[in-house]
């Protein structure tokens, strides 16, 4: 860190002149690079220069402006220089990027990032106007007038600080730029300024008798966290300039013209380090490197000298990217060419990346057109001739049409999507071959080519969109994309990036049954989100391959308080990497999941257990060397990869096996700056780990930062599917390959054996396409019987098909990398525990959680006389709200495609016992409280109104989303039948999956598939049982009613074979009325739907008169007679569900 013992001046530069014939000019400006180890300079004459490395060798020059560069500022795409009239930006080769000249430009002499990072510059200078400026696009954005003029700009953690000419230094939001605070700094003028964190530092003039300026001996500071003053520091040598430590928050260097350089604490100004710099004349400027390892210096003599420690000194923050340079000139040998001179022995080059000259698509234009291809069969029927052959051409074409031969020669970049499941069901019905037809596009997933080693991305790994038809996200075939017994995930629903990482976490056994067994308790909490990975793992496995989707449990991690502060939300972070997030999501979810599981008795540490690394951290001061120790454990490790190292010539690098790495990872070894209790003051520490537990599941973190560790990604072969770990005296020895073997086979060390579960990779499919996230999992190790050999499946959300160990093992550094790895115990593969259903805490389902004294529609379960068992029928229905409207989009043709559908929230759930003394009495009437705000209440057809879902004004049962769904789903692993009208919906918004054994749908029992219509609740009321519902709104309680009557009608007609009679007659009356109840009406107007009547209105116990139950009509041989209007339903004297008079029979 700054000005250690060894610190000294390790190169000197004069600053080439701008001609060949010119003088050398002084430095105007200094920056360093933050990423690469570049040194930025800027003249008098508008040239900037970058310098390379310690040794200070030129990289490039190139003109920035004209007259003198004011400031530079670094970017991750180049560098920004400020000159007087003009604001240029250029790539670090020099390349321009953008050049902005404006007519208020005046005198710009600063400038500075504002809150939205790297993306905008404010510029200002000895002028009226200041300028906002988009990076991105290099265009003005705002011109904002100004009282005041700045010579010098800072940017801090929390405000934007402005050195005015009076020496005062203007305090400025960062969003607004709006005065927050005038801080009077100087009596005459600021020489030098810095902010960093919450301390701002200046240096400057005073105004002596003699009418002249002189430096002060004083450097102000100010704390910009609590807007007070400090105590100023005395420099007496004269404070010239200034500059906080970019590492050490309340540190700051400050530098005389005569070289005097002193290193202070804020927080303890009577200590400082003191240093001389070896200069003939006077410095004209200083800099401090991002790292904090390296100072320049600049004098009047046009030198720049570079200061730091020799075996230390590095530019970039962090780890440096590598520079370009220029490829050296190849020298091609010499061939004597002659006739008889082989081909052979000139080599062709093989490129893994994409050429430059590789045109983008729309720069290559086709010119001409293939011939178009001749039938065989045709040609067979020629009629042979002297000159060749003729036959009869039948052309696919009209006449005079041209055949488009253009398309047979394409091939296919991308999965074309299928047909709608509604365009598919008009096909089948009219053509027997039309399955056949898509299925031949279906094939393509199989037959498609998937290979890692490719420079292009293979169509399976690219990005899988929805479409949308007028019927929404369910009209979508994702079984076209899935013929596998495993099931993806939707990804329509806001952060979805995290399905990959799911998906590995479901397929890992220890981390599954530990999910369902807490689900399986009486956890209630709305933020668990433990549970809700339960509740998801368990839809997963019932699917059995048919589509799922995370609703409730991304709702539940996005309206987590941890999760937008941390920037895993999308919607917060919509520039971040997506593996960047994904990484930081595993440590945050991990670290929730084990809280989740401590927070239900017996408060056991089981999943702790199971995740974390458990180690002791010993931290010694390389100067005292005082040494001190502090627990600790992590979830999640991330890998760290050695730093690249110079190498004699000829010598052949070491290569590093994935096991060393990771057991460097593990005990990961650093030494970094830090406070010494002891020293009492910051001091070189080194710390080290020393591991006393090592996980049954261990979750590494891929950390792919730098080419370096590309390269390592880029071997064959080099992630192992087995591991071995033996941890010994606190250390951690890992082994792989024959390694391993031979360890296993000595057998004198307990050696741990870990398998590969899966990992989540990033795909970059190329410019136009953004870069998504991608899981390949080994499900082998999640079977209850090991299959006894690997079975790799890729997840590209909804895309699941099986691959090769290879492929799934094979990396590719342009666009397939690894982010998230997971491995798991070998001893815990295929232990599939499935006693939680044994262990169901139904609690929640005999009691009320209503706390609001209205009347109710509804009565909890009896424990004792109604638990629910195998083969309990439930009805079903609930009602929906909208939380977001459709966004539809129209072409110039007038044709309408839906770009995202209408988003359901559940509002009301009612289930209705489906039999016993109370058969129909409602059990459940729950409420949901929505979080997210509710754009239509759909209130004509859900009943819901305003007020209803507000828990502060509500008067119904109004209960968290949480808490009615695991009513649901403990029902649900019951082996409850829930019965319903028209349940997919219902369930896909509840987002549930339940099994179609336990599904009793009426929708399915009245229709019939030639007509292509399924037939609406209040038609079949109407139709069947002579009832007329849903007037105006629907009631979720009525509706489950319905169904349950309309389901004991079904199981009359079909005892009675006259069901399929009965069937046609519906559709026949349905035809006659447009498949609609006809509309009644009193006095003229529309009768009011009623309420559903409480239980004191029932008698306590369900219905007021209960009649007999449906009764089994008697088979009739000579079937039954028409009646006046040609139906069985037209008939006066049958009344459908009052007791024996309930049979068209009777």
């Amino acid at each position: 860190m700054a000005f250690d013992a060894d610190w000294e001046e390790v190169g000197r530069l004069l600053l080439p002149p701008p001609g060949p014939q010119a003088l050398p000019t002084p430095v105007q400006t200094l920056a360093f690079d933050g990423s690469q180890e570049l040194l930025w300079t800027g003249n008098e004459f508008g040239r900037v220069a970058s310098f390379y490395g310690t040794e200070l060798q030129r990289y490039t020059s190139f003109k920035g402006g004209d007259g003198p560069i004011r400031q530079l500022l670094v970017h991750d795409k180049g560098v920004i220089a400020l000159a007087s009239r003009s604001v240029h930006m250029a790539v670090r080769r020099g390349g321009p990027l953008w050049h902005i000249t404006h007519d208020e430009m005046k005198d710009l002499r600063c400038m500075s990032y504002t809150s939205k990072g790297a993306s905008e510059i404010l510029v200002a200078g000895l002028q009226d106007q200041m300028f906002t400026i988009d990076v991105e696009k290099g265009t003005i954005i705002k011109q904002i007038s100004t009282p005041d003029h700045y010579t010098i700009m800072k940017k801090s953690s929390r405000y934007i600080c402005a050195a005015t000419q009076k020496g005062s230094v203007n305090i400025l939001d960062p969003t607004n730029f709006a005065l927050v605070r005038s801080w009077s700094a100087h009596q005459s003028l600021i020489n030098d300024m810095d902010a960093q964190t919450d301390f701002v530092v200046t240096c400057g003039y005073s105004l002596r008798q003699q009418q002249s300026y002189m430096l002060d001996p004083l450097v102000n500071a100010f704390d910009l966290k609590n807007m007070v003053s400090l105590s100023p520091i005395p420099f007496p040598a004269g404070a010239a300039y200034v500059r906080m430590h970019p590492r050490m928050s309340s540190t700051c260097v400050i530098v005389s013209q005569q070289g005097q350089i002193h290193v202070v604490d804020l927080m303890n100004v009577n200590t400082s380090t003191v240093r001389h710099a070896n200069v003939m004349t006077y410095l004209s400027m200083i800099e401090i490197a991002p790292s904090g390892e390296a100072i320049g210096l600049a004098d009047a003599e046009c030198n720049i000298h570079l200061w730091g420690s020799p075996s230390r000194i590095r530019f970039a923050a962090e780890v440096s990217q590598p520079s370009e340079f220029p490829d050296p000139e190849e020298i091609h040998p010499h061939v004597d060419w002659a006739f008889e001179t082989s081909l052979s022995t000139i080599g062709l080059p093989f490129y893994r990346e994409q050429l430059l000259s590789a045109w983008p698509s729309h720069m290559i234009f086709e010119v001409g057109a293939p011939p178009p291809k001749l039938d065989h069969q045709l040609m067979s029927s020629f009629k042979s001739t002297e000159w060749g052959g003729y036959g009869r051409l039948v052309r696919p074409v009209q006449r005079n049409v041209t055949e488009n031969t253009r398309t047979a020669e394409k091939t296919a970049t991308s999965l074309q999507a299928p047909k709608f499941l509604s365009e598919k069901a008009r096909e089948s019905a009219n053509d027997s071959s039309g399955e056949r037809r898509s299925s031949d596009v279906a094939d393509a997933i199989g037959a498609t080519e998937l290979s890692s080693l490719k420079a292009e991305v293979p169509v399976m790994y690219r990005n899988v969109e929805i479409k949308y038809s007028k019927f929404g996200v369910d009209d979508f075939d994702f079984g076209f994309y899935n013929r596998t017994a495993y099931s993806g995930l939707e990804i329509h629903i806001s952060n979805s990036y995290a399905n990959p990482l799911l998906q590995v976490l479901h397929f890992t056994p220890l981390i599954r049954n530990l999910a369902l067994q807490h689900a399986a308790t009486s956890c209630l909490s709305e933020s668990c989100l433990l549970c809700e990975i339960g509740f998801l793992f368990d839809m997963l496995e019932k699917a059995e391959g048919s589509i799922c989707q995370a609703t409730n449990l991304l709702k539940t991690f996005s309206n987590h308080p941890q999760a937008a502060p941390l920037g895993l939300l999308e919607e917060d972070a919509p520039g971040a990497a997506l593996t960047t997030m994904l990484q930081g999501l595993t440590r945050f979810l991990l670290d929730r999941l084990a809280q989740d599981w401590r927070s239900i008795p017996p408060h056991s540490l089981a999943f702790e257990q199971v995740l974390s690394t458990a180690a002791t951290t010993s931290i010694r001061c390389m100067n005292c060397r005082s040494e001190h120790t502090r627990p600790g454990s992590t979830y999640v490790t991330e890998l760290a990869y050695p730093l690249p190292k110079v190498m004699v010539r000829n010598a052949r690098a070491p290569k590093n096996s994935f096991s060393q790495i990771l057991k460097a990872s593990v005990e990961r070894e650093t030494t970094s700056r830090g406070w010494c209790s002891r020293c009492q003051r910051y001091q070189s520490l080194a710390t080290r780990k020393t591991i006393h537990s090592v996980p049954a599941v261990l979750v590494l973190n891929a950390a792919i930062n730098s080419p370096e560790a590309r390269q390592f990604w880029s071997i064959p072969g080099w992630l192992p599917e087995e591991i071995g770990v033996i941890l010994e005296n606190g250390q951690f020895f890992c082994y792989q390959g024959e390694d391993l073997k031979f360890h296993i086979q000595r057998g004198s060390h307990n050696i741990t054996i870990y398998s590969l579960i899966g990992l989540a990779a990033d795909i970059d499919s190329g410019q136009h396409q953004k870069s998504h996230l991608v899981s390949l999992v080994n499900v082998a190790h999640s079977q209850t019987v090991a299959p006894g050999e690997s079975q790799w499946h890729l997840f590209n959300d909804f895309l699941v098909r099986p691959i090769p160990s290879e492929e799934a093992l094979s990396f590719n550094t342009s666009w397939k990398l690894p982010s998230v790895i997971t491995y798991q115990v070998k001893a815990a593969n295929n232990r599939i525990d499935n006693t939680w259903k044994l262990n169901l805490d139904t609690s929640i389902l005999y009691t009320d959680e209503n706390t609001n004294l209205g009347e109710k529609v509804y009565r909890p379960l009896d424990r004792l006389h109604e638990a629910p068992g195998e083969g309990t029928i439930v009805a079903l229905d609930t009602e929906f709200v909208s939380v977001r409207q459709p966004e539809i989009e129209v072409n110039s043709e007038g044709e309408r495609e839906t770009i995202r559908p209408i988003v359901y929230a559940l509002a009301r759930v009612s289930v209705v016992r489906g039999s016993g003394e109370d058969e129909g009495l409602p059990f459940i009437d729950d409420y949901i409280a929505s979080k997210e705000p509710i754009v239509d209440y759909l209130t004509s057809y859900s009943g819901i109104v305003h007020g209803d879902l507000d828990p502060r004004i509500s008067k119904r049962n109004l209960l968290p989303l949480k808490v009615t769904y695991k009513k649901l789903w403990i029902l649900l692993n019951l082996g409850c039948k829930f019965l319903g009208h028209g349940l997919k919906q219902d369930f896909r918004v509840t987002n549930i999956h339940v099994p179609k054994a336990q599904v009793i749908d009426t929708i399915d029992f009245f229709y019939v598939k030639e007509r292509l219509r399924k037939l609406s609740l209040a038609f079949l009321a109407w139709c069947v049982l002579k009832e007329d519902i849903q007037l105006e709104t629907h009631d979720s309680i009525e509706d489950a009613r319905t169904a349950l009557k309309l389901y004991k009608k079904y199981l009359e007609f079909q005892d009675a074979g006259i069901l399929e009679m009965i069937v046609q007659d519906i559709y026949n009356k349905g035809k006659e009325t447009n498949y609609k109840p006809p509309t009644l009406k009193r006095d003229g107007h529309l009768i009011e739907r009623t309420e559903t009547p409480p239980i004191g209105a029932l008698g306590g116990h369900g219905p007021s008169t209960p009649g007999p139950g449906p009764t089994t009509p008697v088979r009739r041989p000579l079937g039954l007679a028409p009646t006046a209007g040609g139906s069985p339903f037209s008939g006066p004297g049958w009344t459908p569900g009052k007791g024996l008079g309930g049979s068209p029979l009777r």
